[in-house]
């Protein structure tokens, strides 16, 4: 009989990769410069890493740390699941260094992630945020994960939640992926409904492009859209941001840092493990040895530019986010707590004009290879949410309400 960690660590290698077996449209490309001059950048002078405490941002009207702690990785996404009491060790410890943000989902772990955060987080619960993600049916004895947001299903998953996360109220509710069988206007109402009996605090989207944001901040505001974005990955580049800055809507970066790649440390020599590490088993395209050679370039631009502030690659991916707008919260993940405290440190620095203009034009110009994630992955994404497709005049992947018959 497999005990918790072991049928977990089944989970967490599919985390979101088997939810859909679509075929997903769009390649990534080069970035491009239209719009940069939009973003607001810091000041020419360059500010070195100070020892002051982690800085605070808003995503709407929540308040929280400058950098948030993604928690899929202690449930196991690229190594077997942490020891229970060594993850609630790291979180708190994350806590220690000023996070106050948070974030899991009922997917990772197959709700391990979520009952770790529980653990770590129940004896300062006033002083932090928590978010988490619905959006699926699970079955823990066939290990079966099926799109489900129907609102009975959402108002389920509400309560597993609170019961695993040792709370009574979830801080920030995320839909994890667009359900294409129901309308975003009845997720937004059923999230209302919790918010209104006390159960969750703020709405959120998951994977989502502009169309599917527009409607459900119709129903329900929004308070943030969390959507992959980095250096190398720029799809919120092409309708998200905008919308977001439209509607007072925060973002927040899964995979800031590249799933590893953009730390500089993951390269062709790497030994993954490949019985967990998704980014084998799964086969991601920017992880094969020779994507992993093509895309070099851009991490050699990270280090250059953080020689100028004894920064690594990585700490320069996550400054790099952080200087693109103030309502921008990456959420790197770790099971390590030296390089949780590196990428803390990041939050202390402020790039300049010079240097963010330098990312951008050495991105355009050796722009990246390989898709962000395998095609079947990505189809799981919104309308919008990927390079190559547009919601524009559109109604995104989530089904246009049908009119009530009077």
């Amino acid at each position: 009989m497999k005990n918790k960690n072991d049928i977990s660590s089944d989970i967490s290698r599919r985390n979101f990769l088997e939810i859909t077996s679509i075929t997903a449209g769009g390649l990534v490309g080069s970035a491009v410069l239209s719009g940069f001059g939009n973003f607001g950048f810091a000041a020419e002078q360059a500010t070195p890493i100070s020892s002051s405490r982690l800085p605070e941002r808003r995503l709407g009207s929540l308040k929280v740390s400058a950098l948030g702690l993604g928690c899929m990785n202690v449930s196991g996404a690229y190594n077997p699941p942490m020891d229970f009491k060594q993850a609630v060790k790291l979180i708190r410890q994350a806590h220690e260094y000023g996070v106050t943000f948070f974030d899991t989902a009922q997917l990772y772990g197959m709700g391990l992630s979520e009952e770790m955060v529980g653990e770590s987080l129940a004896p300062i619960r006033q002083q932090v945020v928590i978010a988490t993600k619905f959006g699926q049916r699970i079955n823990a004895e066939t290990k079966s994960i099926d799109i489900d947001s129907r609102p009975e299903q959402i108002k389920k998953s509400t309560d597993e939640s609170l019961k695993r996360l040792k709370t009574d109220v979830i801080d920030l509710f995320y839909q994890h992926r667009i359900d294409p069988k129901v309308p975003i206007e009845d997720v937004a109402g059923a999230v209302q409904d919790l918010i209104k009996a006390g159960k969750v605090r703020h709405f959120g989207l998951s994977e989502a492009g502009a169309a599917t944001i527009r409607r459900a901040h119709a129903v329900q505001p929004i308070t943030a859209i969390q959507n992959e974005y980095s250096v190398w990955t720029r799809d919120p580049e092409q309708e998200v941001l905008s919308v977001c800055e439209e509607l007072g809507i925060g973002l927040v970066p899964w995979s800031p840092l590249g799933a590893g790649f953009l730390t500089g440390k993951v390269t062709p020599l790497t030994k993954f493990d490949q019985k967990f590490d998704s980014r084998v088993t799964y086969k991601f395209p920017r992880f094969t040895p020779e994507a992993m050679r093509a895309n070099r370039p851009i991490i050699d631009m990270l280090e250059r530019i953080g020689k100028r502030y004894e920064a690594t690659s990585g700490q320069i991916a996550l400054a790099w986010l952080l200087t693109r707008k103030s309502w921008i919260v990456p959420i790197p993940g770790t099971t390590n707590i030296e390089h949780l405290k590196e990428n803390i440190e990041a939050s202390r620095i402020v790039l300049t004009t010079t240097d963010m203009t330098e990312i951008e034009k050495g991105f355009a110009q050796n722009g990246v290879q390989g898709l962000r994630l395998p095609k079947a992955v990505l189809e799981s994404s919104d309308t919008g949410a990927i390079l190559g497709t547009s919601s524009i005049n559109g109604h995104g992947k989530s089904p246009v309400k049908s009119p009530v018959k009077s």
